[in-house]
C-alpha cells in the first residue's frame, strides 16, 4: 500500500525547496542589479540642508533607513539569529552585536577616526561569510577544528560594523555644538531599524522552521550568504583599488569611457580653498554637454573625503551623478561632461585642524558664482590666474 502521508510530505518538501530557491535567486538578482548602492556615499545639497533643518530627529531617521537599506549589516544579523529559537538567546547575541557596533560608532565619530569605507565594507562582507560558515558547522566539517567562541566573535565583528556605520555618519553635516547628540540620535535610529528588521526576520524564519523543507532551506540560505559575502567582498575591494591607486584609475573613471591620458602642461586656473576643522564645502564649475576639462587637487598630507559629481542644469529634484569618490590627499583626472550643468567637488574635513585645498584646472568650463567658502571661518578662494570666460 502506498503511504499517502509520506508522499504528501515529500511533495511539500520539494515545493518548499523550490520556493526557497526562487526566493534566494530573486534576492541575489536584486542585489546584483542594485550593486551601485554599495558605492552610494554621496549626498546632494538638498539632503544635507534637510538634515540641518531636521536636527536630531533627522539623524535618527537616517540611522533607521541606513540600517534597513544596509544589506550587509542585515545579512549579518540574519546569520546570527538563524538557528536561535529562544528569546533569551536571541536577545543575548543581538545585544552583543549592538554593544560592539555602538562602541566604535560613537568613539570613531566623536574622535573623527575615519577609515577607508571600501576596506571596512569589504571586512563586513567577510563577516557575513564567517557567520554563515559557522552556521553550517564549517569549522568542524571542513577545517577539522573547534569554532571560535561565538559571543566573542560577534562582539569583535560588531566593532568592525560600527566603523562602517561611523564612516557613513561622518559624511553627514555634523554639528560641533551638538556632536554627541547627533551621534546618539543616529545610533538610536540604527537600533530602531535593526529591531524592525529583526522582527521581520524572526517571523519569516519561524514560519520556515515549521516546514518540512527547513533543513534544505537552512543550507541554501547559509551557502547563499557565503556567496553574497564573497561577491560583496570583491566588489568593495575593486572600489578600494580605485581609491588607493587613484592615478591609475582616475582617467578611466572620470572620462565616461574615454581612455586618453591626462597630459597637462600649463594650468588655466589655480584656486585655494581653506576648509576649517570638521567642516565640508563644495566647489563647482559650469560646463556644456560634451565639453572637457582636466583637474588636479591636493590637500597636502591630510586626506579628505571627496565626491566629484555633476548636477544637470535647471534640475529641481536634487539628483546628481557621481563620477568619483573616495578618501585621498591628492587626485587628478579629466572629464567629458555628460550633460549641461554644474560639475565639481564635495570635500569633507573630519580632522581637528583646518586644511588648505589647492585645485588646478584646465579646459572648457566656467567658474560659478556659487563657489563660496565654508563656515565658520570665511575665506575667499584665492585666484591666481584669470579664468577664460569666468563669471
Amino acid at each position: 500500500m502506498i503511504n499517502t502521508s509520506n508522499l504528501m510530505s515529500k511533495r511539500d518538501e520539494v515545493y518548499s525547496v523550490r520556493i526557497t530557491i526562487t526566493f534566494l535567486i530573486l534576492s541575489l538578482s536584486a542585489l546584483f542589479l542594485t550593486a551601485d548602492l554599495a558605492y552610494a556615499h554621496g549626498m546632494s545639497e538638498e539632503e544635507k540642508q534637510a538634515i540641518i533643518d531636521g536636527g536630531n530627529w533627522q539623524y535618527m531617521w537616517l540611522g533607521a533607513t541606513h540600517m534597513l537599506s544596509g544589506y550587509d549589516h542585515l545579512a549579518f544579523v540574519f546569520g546570527i539569529i538563524f538557528f536561535l529559537t529562544s528569546f533569551r538567546e536571541i536577545a543575548k547575541y543581538v545585544t552583543a552585536f549592538t554593544l560592539g557596533h555602538s562602541v566604535t560608532l560613537i568613539y570613531a565619530t566623536f574622535n573623527a577616526i575615519q577609515l577607508n569605507y571600501f576596506l571596512i565594507d569589504a571586512v563586513i562582507a567577510l563577516s557575513v561569510c564567517y557567520i554563515a560558515f559557522s552556521n553550517i558547522d564549517g569549522f568542524r566539517k571542513y577545517l577539522n577544528i573547534a569554532p571560535p567562541n561565538m559571543m566573542l566573535m560577534i562582539v569583535a565583528l560588531g566593532l568592525i560594523h560600527g566603523f562602517g556605520l561611523s564612516t557613513r555618519l561622518q559624511e553627514l553635516p555634523l554639528s560641533d555644538d551638538a556632536l554627541l547628540l547627533n551621534i546618539i540620535a543616529f545610533n538610536l535610529g540604527i537600533e530602531i531599524g535593526q529591531i524592525s528588521a529583526l522582527f521581520a526576520m524572526l517571523v519569516i524564519i519561524a514560519a520556515w522552521r515549521k516546514s518540512e523543507g527547513f533543513k534544505a532551506f537552512s543550507l541554501i540560505a547559509n551557502y547563499s550568504l557565503i556567496a553574497m559575502g564573497i561577491y560583496l567582498f570583491f566588489m568593495q575591494m575593486h572600489g578600494y583599488e580605485h581609491t588607493v591607486n587613484a592615478e591609475e584609475f582616475s582617467v578611466s573613471e572620470t572620462t565616461a569611457g574615454r581612455s586618453e591620458s591626462v597630459n597637462i602642461v600649463e594650468w588655466q586656473d589655480t584656486v585655494e580653498i581653506i576648509l576649517p576643522a570638521r567642516s565640508d564645502t563644495e566647489f563647482k564649475l559650469e560646463a556644456s554637454k560634451g565639453s572637457q576639462f582636466s583637474y588636479m587637487w591636493s590637500s597636502g598630507k591630510d586626506p579628505l573625503f571627496f565626491d566629484f559629481h555633476g548636477e544637470p542644469k535647471n534640475d529641481t529634484t536634487g539628483s546628481f551623478k557621481s563620477y568619483q569618490k573616495g578618501t585621498e590627499s591628492t587626485f587628478s583626472g579629466s572629464v567629458v561632461a555628460p550633460f549641461e550643468g554644474t560639475h565639481g567637488w564635495y570635500w569633507k574635513n573630519t580632522s581637528t585642524s583646518p586644511v588648505t585645498i589647492s585645485l588646478s584646472l584646465q579646459g572648457d568650463y566656467r567658474l560659478t558664482s556659487k563657489n563660496t567658502p565654508p563656515k565658520p571661518e570665511p575665506a575667499q578662494p584665492v585666484k591666481r590666474h584669470k579664468s577664460i570666460g569666468s563669471l
